[in-house]
This record gives C-alpha cells, sequence and structure tokens, in this order.
C-alpha cells in the first residue's frame, strides 16, 4: 500500500508519503498532529496524514472555487462536503507518545457517539458498530511509530480500519455502519470540531491552493 515516490512530507519526524495507492491512487492533502497541553507544556500524541482522491473530490467543491484559506477553515459546510464526497479516503495516524489503545478506543467512542447524538443517528445499529471499534483498539498498545489506517472504500458506509506495531502482526476489522463511517470521518475532518487543528488548517491551506481560479 504505497508508492515508490521518494519525496515525503515530514510532521514531527515521521515521514508521510505525497502518494499511496489503496484501489486508487491517493494524495496527501492535509497532515497535522493531536496534542494537549498539561501546565504550559505540549504532549504530541499522533502525527496524522489525510489521503484521498484528490482529482475527482474537486468536482464535489466547485462552490468553494476562490476561497482563501482562512474561509475554507472556518467553513463546516466545506468540510461536510469533503466528508460525504464518494471517493475513496484513507488516514494515516502513527503514534508519537505512547498509550494504551483502549485510551485511544475511548476518546474515538465518545467523540463518535456524542456527534452520534447531536445528530439524533444513534441507535442500537450505531452503538453495536461503535463498540466493535471499541473493542478492537482495547487489547492493543500504542507504542511510538504505531500505526492505525482507517481506510474508507467508495462502498458507502464502509470503514476499515487496521493497527500495526512492531513485532506483531497487522490487526484488522471492518465496521459497516453509515452513520458511524461518517462521523469517524468527522473526527479528523470535521472543520471546528475536528480531533486536530493543525490537520484541520493544513486541509484548508492545501485546498485552498488547489480551487484557486
Amino acid at each position: 500500500m504505497g508508492s515508490e515516490t521518494a519525496v515525503t512530507v515530514e510532521v514531527e519526524g515521521i515521514p508521510f508519503l505525497p502518494e499511496i495507492t489503496v484501489a486508487k491512487p491517493l494524495s496527501l492533502v492535509g497532515h497535522g498532529i493531536t496534542d494537549i497541553e498539561i501546565h504550559f507544556l505540549q504532549i504530541k500524541y499522533n502525527a496524522i496524514g489525510l489521503y484521498l482522491e484528490k482529482d475527482n473530490v474537486l468536482e464535489h467543491l466547485e462552490d468553494w472555487k476562490g476561497r482563501k484559506a482562512v474561509e475554507l477553515v472556518e467553513d463546516d459546510a466545506f468540510f461536510q462536503a469533503l466528508v460525504s464526497a464518494p471517493v475513496e479516503k484513507l488516514f494515516r495516524i502513527v503514534v508519537i507518545k505512547e498509550i494504551k489503545g483502549s485510551q485511544y478506543g475511548v476518546q474515538l467512542e465518545s467523540s463518535v457517539r456524542d456527534r452520534l447524538v447531536s445528530a439524533d443517528k444513534y441507535d442500537d445499529d450505531e452503538e453495536e458498530a461503535l463498540e466493535k471499534v471499541t473493542d478492537f483498539f482495547q487489547s492493543k498498545y500504542f507504542k511510538p511509530n504505531s500505526v492505525v489506517t482507517f481506510h474508507f472504500p467508495t462502498t458507502p458506509g464502509v470503514a476499515e480500519i487496521s493497527f500495526a506495531t512492531e513485532g506483531k502482526d497487522e490487526a484488522k476489522t471492518t465496521v459497516e455502519n453509515t452513520n458511524v463511517a461518517e462521523m469517524i470521518q468527522k473526527w479528523y475532518l470535521g472543520g471546528a470540531s475536528a480531533v486536530s487543528p493543525a490537520t484541520v488548517k493544513s486541509l484548508a491551506d492545501h485546498f485552498a491552493a488547489l480551487l484557486s481560479p
């Protein structure tokens, strides 16, 4: 799942290829970190690379042609359009600071559930699908340089999740629930409510350049 392109983008010393291939070639369109400030110290947890079918997604973003990055970063409708665009997407999350997988799973579960409840889309099916995601991360240990991958194929409502860490075989699970898959995307692609403001800014900068007249 990669390309031979040598030029990489580094996020906190972690390299991200500018293009990877899953079913189709996907371009790196946003990158950043998740972090938290504790007693004036910035603790960096994960490096993030967001990939998608760049050429095809632009067809769904015509309404934002000519907008500046400072406008896009504040526009939730723009990020909703990214989420709903029927193109292949892949999110690559690389661990910087080790934590238990259960901690990451709880963060994801809480954020996704809150979004589902707010949108009145949380029912038994969503609860079951979300529990499957949480259970998948429960026994994992996020050592530095471990990789979590969220792959969203063009098949509606599917999220393929994998976890790879040194010394162990890659673990995988698949969630088939349209609402849960959408809200996982929004966790990283959700504009002002996304988990990584740095990644949101990077996305806005990148697409402002792509959509310039």
